[in-house]
């Protein structure tokens, strides 16, 4: 705490911020282990395999299986990393994710890994865009959606210190550091990382830089954005949301289903505590084919898309 990072030119993929803790972690703590269904590869948890290789089980593709040895494992003292693609973790094992972790308060730690869109060429089979309104609904899941390298590590270690079921949702799509003049994490709570006070931003995961290259686009506009980086959508960060609120006007924006995600519960919480204008953006439903750049930039899931939703809302405010 109280040192400043600073971003580069530099693009990162969160997955290897993901293994990399988890390898730290697990060469110190014996409990931790990881379950996988056939995505040692895409999980990128080859070198962990190779360092712990009777600490890594390989179910094959069988998610229901694999949410439920995770749940036996956790319900044997061990602290499992269940990963796979969150488009068939959350679908496919939805019932055991239910059941088997949440109803049951098990310490299991679920890791969606290419998320979102990243998949694009693949079609909506393989997008991932349904999994935080699925997730957040579910009583006692918490759920993180990490923006960069360091966050990703630092959620890491805060799900592995938090007992009960948590899911965290990573991107297999590059992004950059972000700057952080306070770097802190907590469970629950949020952070400011552009000053604003005329429209509150709120983001996370892979929209967050670009939430903030809309907040210096409008800041040379005189219109003061403030952006939240809102990495836990359960629970949500209630005191952050009520003075986003004071602001006049929220923007959400995420790399998923408009409906039930961040904007779902940002909305939630303004309608029965601060109501406030707000416009939520992310993607209307299925999608067609194409590269996640595109399907973001075709969607409005970019900086040019956020500030324009910016000033429409503060124009009808007006």
């Amino acid at each position: 705490m109280g040192a400043v990072t600073k971003p580069d030119t530099a693009m990162f993929d969160c997955r290897e911020a993901y293994v990399r803790t988890v390898e730290e972690m697990a060469a110190t703590d014996e409990r931790i282990v990881a379950v996988v269904n056939d995505s040692v590869g895409s999980s990128k948890l080859g070198k962990f395999r190779d360092r712990f290789p009777h600490r890594l089980i390989n179910v094959g593709i069988a998610e229901q299986n694999m949410v439920g040895v995770g749940a036996g494992l956790a319900n044997g003292g061990k602290v499992p990393f269940v990963s796979g693609a969150s488009c068939f973790l959350t679908a496919r094992a939805m019932e055991q994710i239910k059941a088997d972790c949440a109803y049951s308060r098990a310490n299991v730690k679920l890791c969606g890994i290419s998320s979102g869109v990243a998949y694009g060429e693949l079609g909506a089979t393989h997008h991932s865009i349904e999994d935080v309104a699925w997730l957040r609904a579910i009583d006692g899941m918490t759920v993180i959606v990490p923006s960069d390298p360091w966050e990703t590590e630092q959620a890491i270690r805060a799900a592995t210190a938090h007992e009960g079921p948590v899911y965290i949702r990573l991107s297999r799509m590059p992004v950059p550091a972000l700057e952080r003049s306070n770097p802190h994490f907590e469970i629950g709570k949020s952070e400011i990382l552009h000053e604003g006070g005329d429209v509150a931003i709120i983001a996370n995961g892979t929209m967050v830089h670009r939430a903030i290259k809309a907040a210096k686009a409008l800041a040379s506009e005189g219109v003061g954005a403030r952006v939240i980086n809102m990495a836990t959508v359960s629970p949500i960060d209630t005191a952050m949301l009520a003075d986003a609120a004071k602001t006049g006007a929220i923007v959400t924006v995420e790399e998923g289903l408009k409906q039930g995600g961040l904007g779902g519960a940002v909305a939630e919480f303004c309608a029965e505590n601060a109501p406030v204008p707000m416009r939520v953006l992310g993607f209307p439903g299925f999608v067609p084919t194409g590269s996640a750049s595109w399907l973001m930039d075709e969607f409005g899931l970019n900086a040019a898309g956020i500030a324009t939703a910016a000033r429409e809302l503060l124009g009808k405010r007006a």
